[in-house]
């Protein structure tokens, strides 16, 4: 079981001062240089736009540019990056991410996703078309690594005979994700060889291990969207480690996690008071989040969602056994959210040195017997 982060560089309003924005980036930078040296394995910072409070990660390629120079051994995800044109040409991303992969020394793993409607439509894209733009993105985007030069003629992206620089460290490429939410998008992972990240929150562990047969099934007999097939499994929660449990939720562990849920519910309230339930927006929150509704109606307790192993709030032993949860499950990593809602710095980097104390070496040393089993 790999032990991976997860950010957004959250800051809910109302904020402390003029500089709140400034504090929380370089507050990120330390929390993020502590995740290395404490033996993290992989960051993923995501792309979103418009989302006050919630993600103020709309640059990911400049901030994990700036963390690949102060950090050695933690690997850098750009996840997500948004492949639909109107956010990122293709050609743009695979420049971005090579020269990300050069100055990080060969630590970047490749996340990829198409968004919300309304971010699509903030770039003034058609949000119906986001999979398939981001499906022939996919498809080019690893051969202007591999090609040179290369050259494609689709229906969204027409480009003349080219060479494409730089070229990645890694070789063929980076390993390549795509965050998944409901049932189709682990089946269409599955389906381009790729490696999936989906989240426990609003879903639960049960219903993830029958997105997770999908996905098996379908990257069995995949047309490999890459150089090579990454049949890795990663999911997100809500993660806050304490010296207790009672000192994890004094610090607002608790309320940091109903923060993230209610902000998740908006969207869902929004569409029902603009009388827009028949639409497929709509359709799709009901159908892959089936909590999102009690949530919307403040029907959702914090003891209901770690009941449900939905996040992991407590001291190394709650949260190493929750983990181990999910590695019975038969996820290979898991992306901890820890930086969420209104959590204090200190409490977020408390939670990263208990991490590094006690629950990486844990899964690490189960790694090691592991192998020596097999030996």
């Amino acid at each position: 079981m790999k032990i991976d982060l997860l950010y957004e560089i959250q800051m809910p309003e109302p904020w402390d001062g003029d500089d709140y924005e400034y504090r929380k980036f370089w507050e990120t930078m330390e929390q993020l240089e502590l995740a290395d040296r404490v033996g993290f394995n992989t960051v993923w910072m995501v792309e979103h736009h418009f989302l006050t409070g919630f993600a103020h990660s709309s640059a990911p390629e400049i901030f994990l540019s700036a963390l690949a120079q102060r950090t050695k051994n933690i690997r850098i995800g750009h996840g997500v990056t948004l492949l639909p044109g109107h956010f990122n040409h293709p050609i743009r991303v695979a420049e971005r991410i090579a020269t990300l992969d050069i100055l990080s020394n060969g630590r970047v793993e490749f996340g990829t996703g198409r968004s919300s409607a309304r971010e699509n439509e903030g770039f003034g894209g058609n949000a119906s078309e986001s999979r398939a733009m981001w499906q022939e993105a996919l498809r080019i985007i690893p051969r202007m690594w591999t090609e040179d030069p290369f050259s494609c003629e689709g229906k969204y992206f027409n480009i003349p005979e080219r060479s494409i620089i730089p070229k990645p460290v890694q070789k063929p490429h980076p390993p390549i994700w795509v965050a998944s939410t409901g049932p189709e998008s682990w089946e269409l992972a599955g389906k381009n060889g790729i490696g999936v990240l989906g989240m426990t929150l609003l879903t639960g562990v049960e219903e993830l291990q029958r997105r997770m047969e999908l996905y098996h099934k379908a990257i069995a007999t995949c047309d490999p969207a890459g150089a090579f097939v990454n049949n890795e499994i990663g999911v997100f929660t809500l993660v806050n480690c304490a010296d207790t449990a009672e000192q994890a939720y004094a610090n607002g562990a608790g309320d940091a996690c109903m923060y993230y849920i209610d902000y998740a519910a908006r969207g869902f309230s929004a569409l029902e008071e603009m009388g827009e339930t028949e639409t497929q927006a709509y359709g799709d929150l009901r159908k892959n989040f089936p909590l999102i509704e009690k949530i919307a109606h403040k029907e959702l307790t914090i003891q209901e969602l770690d009941d449900q192993d939905m996040v992991i709030i407590g001291d190394p032993d709650h949260c190493i056994r929750k983990i181990e949860t999910y590695e019975a499950a038969g996820f290979q990593r898991i992306l901890c959210l820890m930086q969420t809602g209104r959590l204090a710095h200190e409490h977020i980097m408390r939670s990263l040195e208990l991490f590094g104390q006690h629950v990486i070496p844990h899964f690490k040393a189960k790694a090691r017997k592991g192998e020596a089993v097999k030996l």
